[in-house]
């Protein structure tokens, strides 16, 4: 069977990572406002590095000059399985379906690669496909699926540590910062995701017009 995690990260803003096991990695995505739980419902979904299967389980804090330094929750896990074609045809054409057996999170959702991209990045649509599941409770949501703690207490105890071994570089922090502030803005707007980076494309051409 093939592993499924998703780790709630405080780094930069709060956002959620949802990661499958495929070709011998964790392919990953960073989703700004978490997981849907209702038929329909679509979150923006960021897709970044491939992380090693042996941090699938990591439950601790990421140093201050690593990148993505922060406290990470074991927020879900389980195992995966697609629906339909090869998944990794199924990534490549952008758009694949799967379905979850978690802890919390039972039954089946869609990735869906955005077709408004920009230059340079990667987004796609994390889509709540079949039936709804159970919303997920605040004191739920604030819980490990592995050790049952808190993001305050997996903060202060330090039990684990992560070194990534790539310094976050100032450009890498303020791309993805604009980024998760970008998604956070148009989920409170109640806007498109495509439509909130619409808008944020033609915001840098105006920039970028304006300078020249």
């Amino acid at each position: 069977a093939l592993m499924f995690v998703i780790q709630k990260h405080d780094a930069t803003r709060l956002h959620y990572d949802f990661r499958i096991e495929l070709e011998g990695v964790l392919k990953s995505w960073a989703v700004p406002k978490g997981i849907p739980t209702q038929r329909g419902d679509r979150r923006l979904a960021m897709h970044v590095e491939d992380h090693p299967k042996d941090y699938g389980d990591f439950e601790g804090v990421i140093p201050e000059g690593n990148y993505g330094a922060g406290s990470v929750m074991v927020w879900d896990m389980g195992t995966w399985e697609p629906v339909g074609e090869d998944p990794l045809k199924a990534l490549q054409d952008g758009k694949l379906k799967f379905t979850l057996l978690g802890k919390k999170l039972t039954g089946e959702w869609t990735l869906v690669r955005m077709r408004e991209r920009e230059k340079g990045k990667d987004e796609w649509l994390l889509v709540k496909s079949g039936e709804n599941v159970r919303p997920i409770s605040a004191r739920a949501d604030d819980q490990s699926a592995l050790t049952g703690r808190t993001m305050k207490q997996i903060a202060g105890q330090k039990t684990r540590t992560w070194k990534s071994h790539r310094a976050a570089s100032e450009r890498t922090a303020n791309n993805f910062r604009e980024r998760i502030a970008q998604a956070v803005k148009q989920a409170r707007a109640g806007k498109p995701a495509k439509d909130a980076a619409a808008m944020a494309s033609r915001s840098r051409r105006r920039k970028a017009q304006m300078v020249s």
